[in-house]
């Protein structure tokens, strides 16, 4: 049976504009350049242009304001009819010739003018592949299928230097990129040639074949300069690794002790020559595959005098403006309008136009809006944790969480968010990730508030303290804590220890 009713509801609808401030405040300054640089490519309205003598860091010159109480109210025009569009799209020109479209931009730069432009140098050098390539062409192989299957399987070496490819994995890929028909044999036999390769360790399948090849290329290259006794505890080392890896890894230094019937002395030599090894036998040539991971921070802070001044890093976001052909265009229309010789095909082409030009305005308000959104939200964090900025004291934190900053700024919790992820500040001691600043309140004995980071503080300082070779159990870690009148839990002590990525207290004993 069919119903009528009625009913009442609140819906929230964001709309295109601030999705797309949303998507802005997520974008770290790293990666704004390239995402202005795809709205340059795909609207031709938008340009790049010089920055205004008289706009402001953050400002809006006067002819912004103006254009910005119509940008919203032209959005609904865009998609009626173009019969219906006449007397809107002449208000809107009337509105839009009186300011100077090439005028409506924004200065992002937060540098002088005169001020020298600093570039990263690249070093140009082989990648390391093409260096394991270059040792491949002094092997004295059968033919030329042996070299494009040994090419092969250097491709598959991961930057670590560890083949961690399966051997099947492999053959299929040649028979699909090469037209080649090979075996598990053939590929294990050329790969026993590359292990032999520089640096030692590599082409590996796993750590514990990676320790047994630099050993075993140790004792063969460097046996003349190497002691007695420092080949005796490098054979045991290679004993331990291949017979008892599990033990070693577990650091069950007892059991290893009783199965090779030696003392501790001797084990800690044979241990302090493992660790002279390289786990990841890549990681030491200079031009590895893996590119580099620059942190470029979103802001600065600097302690003048005593006194924090906090800038905005916007080097990479270009002036932007919209384009003066298009201006020309509205003007042109303008003109004909006058003179009646307007026809449909120029009212298509003047919506189309002035959609873009819409656009245009609105990206760059959206740029504006994040920097003053940034600037605000980081402005507030640097207040609320002014000593932490002076000093660099991490003890000095306070507790704060996304709803002390959105209650500060007036903004949205999720706005807080979206800003502090993904976006770092400089400070005087160091390079700090915006969400480490971040952290839920605990109580102390005296009824203090203090931020979690603090404990986690002393947490690190009590374990980098404690003797090796007798590490403090997260039991007794408590109980330290407890003494210095932070009541916390044992689950919350591993919880804390696992964040700050320290192993438990059997992995940290030492010899």
């Amino acid at each position: 049976m069919l119903k009528q009713s009625l009913s009442q509801k609140m819906l929230q609808k964001l709309s295109p504009q601030q999705i797309q401030l949303m998507k802005l405040l997520q974008i770290p300054t790293a990666t704004l350049d390239q995402r202005i640089k795809e709205e340059l490519e795909a609207n031709p309205a938008l340009d790049e242009g010089e920055e205004l003598e008289d706009a402001d860091v953050f400002g809006t010159t006067e002819s912004e304001e103006e254009s910005k109480e119509d940008k919203f109210g032209e959005a609904e025009a865009d998609e009626a009819p173009v019969r219906d569009e006449e007397f809107e799209l002449d208000d809107y020109l009337n509105e839009y010739m009186e300011d100077d479209p090439s005028s409506y931009k924004l200065k992002v730069n937060n540098y002088s003018a005169d001020e020298e432009e600093k570039t990263i140098p690249i070093a140009v050098e082989d990648t390391f592949h093409e260096y394991l390539e270059t040792q491949l062409g002094m092997l004295d192989l059968e033919d030329e299928r042996a070299v494009l299957i040994a090419q092969q399987i250097i491709g598959s070496i991961d930057d670590d230097g560890y083949l961690r490819r399966e051997p099947i994995s492999i053959i299929d890929d040649l028979v699909f990129s090469q037209n080649i028909i090979t075996n598990e044999a053939e590929i294990e036999h050329l790969l026993k040639k590359i292990q032999r390769f520089d640096p030692p360790g590599i082409g590996s399948r796993d750590l514990r074949e990676c320790l047994l090849l630099q050993i075993d290329n140790k004792m063969e290259h460097n046996k003349e300069e190497l002691s007695d006794e420092t080949v005796s505890f490098l054979r045991l080392g290679y004993k331990i690794i291949e017979d008892y890896f599990n033990e070693f890894s577990k650091k069950h230094y007892q059991k290893l002790q009783r199965y090779l019937n030696i003392n501790e002395e001797q084990l800690k030599e044979a241990i302090d020559e493992i660790l002279k090894l390289n786990p990841k036998p890549a990681s030491g040539y200079a031009s590895n595959t893996r590119a580099l991971h620059y942190i470029v921070p979103d802001f600065t802070i600097v302690n003048r005098d005593g006194e924090l001044e906090l800038t905005l890093n916007s080097r990479n976001a270009p002036d932007l403006r919209v384009n003066d052909q298009y201006r020309d265009m509205l003007k042109t229309y303008k003109d004909n309008k006058k003179s009646k010789k307007t026809v449909k095909k120029d009212k298509e082409a003047i919506v189309f136009i002035k959609q873009k030009i819409d656009s245009a305005k609105w990206f760059i308000d959206a740029i504006r809006q994040r920097q003053q959104t940034m600037y605000k939200t980081m402005y507030s964090i640097m207040q609320y944790q002014y000593d932490f900025f002076r000093t660099g004291d991490q003890k000095t934190l306070k507790p704060m969480i996304l709803k002390d900053i959105a209650d500060i700024t007036g903004l949205d919790i999720s706005t807080i968010s979206r800003v502090a992820n993904s976006k770092f500040v400089q400070t005087e001691y160091g390079t700090k990730r915006l969400k480490d600043f971040f952290s839920e309140s605990l109580q102390t004995n005296n009824g203090e508030e203090v931020s979690t980071l603090e404990v986690k503080k002393i947490l690190t300082d009590i374990i980098e303290e404690e003797n090796k070779r007798k590490p403090f159990s997260d039991e007794k870690l408590k109980n330290i804590l407890r003494d210095k009148g932070y009541n916390i839990a044992r689950r919350t002590v591993a919880k804390y220890r696992e964040q700050l990525n320290i192993p438990v207290a059997r992995l940290r004993k030492e010899l």
